[in-house]
């Protein structure tokens, strides 16, 4: 309902697809057997199913609580909010305001939730569409609260916040009013609002629904893109070629698509920053992420300045190992020849996860097991399942879900590990309720890098065998370069096509033009970008659904490194100041947040102290040779 909410409730995917019935099954059968039975979500925590009568029910509700909210507070805020009483009256508005949010929230995050849990079949998509279309049907009664509330004087606003009862609303109201300078007429806001069912939201379906119907031809198999990408983590260098050519081909045959998709959002945005007056082309998710551009802009030169010191002597080392000059882009995330091979059982990843977050904190790993004990995860690979992996939030009233697809590797502990520290964010929030539970991005993907950081240094402290060390590390340093590396370059992919678009239509070729530039400046020399590579932006749905979301990443792991440096050397008390920090949700600006670790974000030595953890572990696999 709110901006700031819908935003939070946007399921984190890194990729979306289906898996074709052909090949699902057989694949499912065999991940059983490897990784033992792996738990599927129970959405009747929200819901019993899509014809439950309870959804009508809501539905309803939704509808008429809407309006009678337009009836009862429409054009009467200014005159009000002014009175004696001003304060009490608006708190119960807010009040009122945020249980609509909250029902809302359940409605949309369980059309969204089976949707990603099967994405082909015809009568969950219809009930996806049906849902998200009433939802912004009822929405329009809300507009004009936000509106109204932006226009009426500061002096004003700040004596009715004097009361108790809209005290406790104040991040929420002072968070609201950063967005007046780009507030438009009530009707034109009303228009754009209801114009997005036909248009930015429509193209983001359209580009789900496509990357659903891709087949990719690897070795005499047609299958989707979730396991066509997970063979460039193959073991054999064939299959990874093989894959690689695939989605090369795959891709090429729908250029046309993407390139479309890509050019009409691009210019939807473009349209939308115009009316509203933001003056950068990401200042709209500068805004939404409550940080400042200056910040970002100092965050992304620190790690493009940064290239050659990490991603570019990585490669170099990796290919080494590999007893080569230059690793094909298919081999990139190759394992490593001394990796262990085997597949890791769900039950081990589950103890791995809690261990390390119980040798943290006893509370932070209560809340994680949870997830496992009252069916929270969705884990296995199944057809029509969104791929990748996310941690959904949900609603206040309700509790978070995480989706993943779990192949047993090093790299799914890890997954398992990033969404659960989401969930545990998203539990300690919640009780803020639905109007300042939702974090910024610049927060949010901080407990989920810790909760990886957690278990990575508990695995690496176990393993005693040096070549294991080595590789363990050597993973780990990958993840850090497609965290931080990897997404600034996809950040500055972005900025790029959305200035370039300004000026015409961009072409699928000059795409990928902009693509290889950005790509070959971030690998370096040691990645050989072959034929094909220049369409592998297609599959991105960050650039689709979260235009400039990628560096919330980068800012994570920085801010990341550094927090944990300082739990390193802290003395008693650093858990629960941690937890207290998850806990504020989106009650304080991250600069707030960070006070009691000793942490400025402003200050150009923090990503550099960041970007130094990553160098130093590097340092550490060239001692290992």
């Amino acid at each position: 309902m709110t901006a700031k909410s819908a935003t939070s409730r946007a399921s984190k995917t890194s990729r979306k697809t289906a898996i074709s019935k052909g090949t699902a099954v057989s694949k499912a059968t065999a991940a059983k057997s490897k990784t033992g039975k792996l738990p599927e979500w129970n959405l009747a925590d929200l819901y019993s199913g899509i014809d439950a009568p309870e959804v009508a029910r809501d539905l309803q509700k939704m509808d008429a609580e809407c309006i009678a909210f337009e009836t009862d507070y429409k054009g009467k805020l200014a005159e009000n909010v002014a009175k004696d009483n001003g304060g009490q009256w608006l708190a119960a508005a807010v009040k009122r305001y945020e249980a609509i949010d909250d029902l809302a929230g359940r409605l949309g995050s369980y059309a969204g939730l089976i949707h990603a849990g099967d994405s082909v079949d015809p009568a969950i998509t219809k009930f996806y569409g049906d849902v998200s279309e009433r939802l912004t049907a009822a929405s329009v009664h809300l507009l004009f609260f936000g509106l109204e509330l932006n226009r009426v004087d500061d002096t004003v606003i700040e004596r009715a916040l004097q009361t108790p009862e809209l005290a406790y609303y104040r991040p929420w109201i002072e968070d609201l009013r950063k967005d007046k300078p780009y507030q438009l007429e009530d009707r034109v806001e009303q228009l754009f609002h209801e114009k997005s069912q036909s248009g930015y939201a429509a193209w983001n379906r359209l580009f789900d629904q496509t990357i659903s119907g891709l087949r990719f031809k690897v070795g005499g198999k047609e299958l989707a893109i979730e396991p066509t990408l997970n063979f460039l983590q193959d073991r054999a260098p064939e299959k990874r070629k093989a894959a690689g050519q695939a989605l090369a081909k795959t891709f090429k045959e729908n250029e046309r698509t993407f390139a479309l998709v890509t050019n009409t959002l691009a210019k939807d945005k473009e349209i939308s920053d115009r009316w509203r007056g933001f003056a950068d082309v990401a200042d709209s998710r500068h805004l939404n992420n409550r940080v400042e551009r200056e910040v970002v802009d100092a965050l992304v030169g620190s790690v493009r300045s940064a290239y050659p010191r990490l991603s570019h002597r990585y490669y170099a080392l990796k290919a080494g190992w590999f007893k080569k000059k230059k690793l094909a882009h298919w081999d990139r995330n190759a394992p490593l020849p001394f990796a262990a091979t085997g597949t890791i059982a769900w039950p081990e990843a589950r103890n791995m996860v809690l261990t390390a977050y119980r040798g943290f904190s006893v509370e932070m790993a209560d809340i994680a097991e949870r997830f496992f004990t009252d069916r929270w995860i969705d884990a296995p690979v199944r057809p029509g399942k969104a791929p990748g992996a996310f941690s959904h939030p949900t609603t206040p009233s309700a509790h978070p879900y995480v989706l993943m697809n779990y192949q047993g590797k090093p790299r799914d502990v890890m997954t398992l590990a990033h969404e659960l520290g989401h969930g545990v964010h998203q539990v300690l929030a919640a009780k803020n309720g639905a109007l300042m539970a939702p974090t910024p991005l610049t927060l949010a993907e901080t407990a989920s890098v810790f909760g990886e950081m957690l278990t990575f240094k508990r695995l690496l402290g176990q393993t005693k065998n040096a070549k294991q060390r080595q590789a363990l590390l050597a993973g780990k340093v990958e993840d850090m370069i497609n965290t931080v590396v990897r997404q600034v370059a996809f950040y500055s992919f972005e900025r790029a096509i959305h200035t370039e678009r300004k000026n015409g239509e961009l072409t699928a070729q000059r795409i990928g033009e902009i693509w290889l530039s950005v790509q070959g400046e971030s690998l370096g020399p040691a990645i050989d970008i072959r034929p094909g590579y220049e369409n592998f932006w297609m599959y991105i749905p960050h650039f689709i659904h979260s235009p400039f979301y990628v560096y919330a990443y980068a800012f994570g792991d920085c801010l990341v490194n550094s927090l944990y440096a300082v739990y390193e050397n802290a003395s008693d008390g650093f858990a629960e100041r941690y937890l207290a920090m998850l806990a504020a949700g989106g009650t304080k600006h991250y600069s707030e947040l960070l006070k009691p670790f000793g942490l400025d974000a402003k200050d150009p030595k923090f990503w550099d102290g960041g970007l130094s953890v990553i160098s130093g572990m590097i340092d550490e696999l060239e001692t290992m040779g």
